[in-house]
């Protein structure tokens, strides 16, 4: 198909769009009482981690760090435990970074500048424009699992491979740039409808695509062990060892990782969460 859309093709397009997120729209805590702030944590936490999972972290972690000051000067270890259960917990550890460089460099305001956005830890360039849609309405382009699902099943049906270089042009000729806040909402709500409805998952034709690696026995499973051990008390290598059942010398690598990642101390030959 060509990239330029006709007038017909987008209006069909938008229509079918907006109809679904009308009847259907799904009723989020990220999507009420919205502040740059706010949102920022919700685009970080929902980073490779189902809606409903984050519904449930999402109003205990803002209950505990409301602001970025308060976000910004808790330890490590105060974080973590509020994130624990969640999973990929470095992105907690960036956020806590983002919070520090947006009051020093940005006077406590999200840059409206997307190149900018996206070097800050965790963010890059597509969470960067989801950012800036739901924060400030700005009607950036960008393409996430959802909205690539739904723009493949409606213009690339009989492709095979499909690069995102090929749907952004779509996505940039179809945004509502009056409202693009609520239009990529819809985006979503649909892109999760197909999602949980078709057989045939139209993000596998995606050059992108691939399979999550399996949790079970995974070094991300090992790490996570790791953390909620050290969060109740510190331990030697030999006790993190016996209590996860780990081989010291699959312990030693991963706890030198944690380390530099700002996780973790080391005092006394026993390791602790950073404070």
């Amino acid at each position: 198909m060509a990239k330029n859309l006709s007038k017909q093709q987008r209006g069909k397009f938008q229509r079918e769009i907006w109809g679904y997120y009308r009847h259907c729209g799904r009723d989020l805590p990220w999507r009420k009482h919205l502040t740059p702030y706010r949102i920022l944590v919700s685009e970080i936490m929902l980073q490779q981690t189902q809606v409903e999972r984050v519904k449930q972290y999402y109003p205990k972690f803002l209950k505990t760090f409301p602001d970025w000051q308060t976000l910004a000067g808790a330890s490590p270890g105060k974080i973590l435990g509020i994130w624990q259960g969640l999973g990929y917990n470095r992105r907690a550890l960036h956020l806590q970074k983002t919070a520090g460089e947006v009051i020093k460099k940005y006077d406590g305001k999200i840059p409206k500048n997307p190149d900018e956005l996206a070097k800050l830890p965790g963010i890059g360039k597509a969470t960067a424009g989801a950012i800036l849609a739901y924060a400030y309405n700005i009607p950036l382009p960008y393409i996430e699992t959802n909205v690539r699902r739904t723009f493949i099943h409606w213009f690339f049906r009989k492709k095979k491979e499909v690069d995102d270089r090929d749907i952004l042009p779509f996505v940039e000729q179809t945004i509502d740039r009056r409202n693009p806040r609520e239009w990529y909402w819809a985006l979503m709500d649909y892109g999760t409808m197909l999602g949980s409805l078709k057989k045939e998952n139209p993000n596998r034709k995606s050059k992108h695509y691939a399979r999550q690696l399996r949790f079970e026995g995974s070094t991300r499973q090992t790490r996570g062990q790791v953390l909620k051990l050290l969060l109740k008390f510190p331990l030697t290598l030999h006790q993190l060892s016996r209590k996860t059942n780990q081989p010291q010398t699959i312990l030693r690598p991963l706890l030198a990782s944690l380390s530099r990642e700002g996780f973790l101390e080391e005092e006394n030959n026993h390791y602790r969460i950073s404070r």
